[in-house]
């Protein structure tokens, strides 16, 4: 059924407020699910180099390079972890998980024990964080997490979120055409009814039953239709 002019501009308010309250709702679902899933991940990895450190300490003292690489090779199977390595108090390297080797933006870098952020040829881009061992006497721990990985699974948040908001627009606009539409009917019968008083012989016009059920409706197009039926029943004899 055609909306009457008179509510596509109805029609077109609400779906732009839809579309509002869909963009706001989205920009603070992303931002939200970002800072705590970045937080999240930042806290889980520093757990991971922590407990890396505290399990390799015995290791390293005894000298047992062997074990501690199994122990990183270990590690290096959680999701998210891209490249382990464990480094001694003069900063050399003892273990990694590289293959074929070391790359050498971290060969020849500093090493740090606060969060960097690496960009490794050919590897791609990466969080590393780090934790002492031994309060940096022996050494320390670094585990770099893929910085992809919170993206990723934004990506999936806001996609299910996408596919429920494009459910809920697209039963939005049918709920809203047919709400419109309840009001839209009666307003075009009452202009048949208008000019059916004005030209009864004109074809198209209400029968009437239909006459009747719009003067018996107890709302404003009752009201205009009763109203509509005076005005062409006083008119009637000065026309005359």
């Amino acid at each position: 059924m055609k909306v009457a002019k008179l509510f596509q501009k109805t029609m077109f308010g609400i779906f732009l407020l839809f579309g509002l309250i869909a963009v706001s709702t989205s920009a603070l679902c992303i931002w939200t699910v970002d800072a705590e899933l970045s937080a999240e991940y930042e806290a889980n990895s520093r757990a991971i180099a922590q407990s890396i450190a505290n399990s390799s300490l015995d290791i390293i003292l005894n000298r047992d390079l062997s074990t501690l690489q199994s122990l990183l090779d270990q590690f290096n199977e959680i999701q998210g972890i891209e490249y382990i390595y464990i480094t001694d108090n003069q900063g050399d390297i003892l273990a990694h998980t590289f293959v074929p080797g070391v790359p050498k933006e971290i060969a020849t870098g500093e090493r740090q024990l606060a969060m960097v952020e690496r960009r490794l040829d050919g590897i791609g881009d990466f969080v590393e964080v780090a934790s002492p061992i031994l309060e940096g006497v022996v050494g320390s721990a670094h585990i770099g997490m893929v910085q992809g990985a919170v993206a990723l699974k934004l990506q999936k948040a806001i996609g299910r979120q996408a596919y429920l908001i494009s459910i809920i627009f697209i039963m939005s606009i049918i709920a809203t055409h047919v709400l419109v539409s309840l009001v839209a009917k009666p307003m075009a019968r009452l202009g048949v009814y208008a000019r059916q008083l004005v030209a009864p012989d004109a074809p198209g016009g209400l029968t009437p039953g239909e006459v009747q059920a719009l003067l018996e409706r107890n709302d404003e197009v009752g009201q205009l239709a009763r109203v509509v039926r005076h005005l062409a029943v006083r008119t009637a004899p000065e026309q005359s």
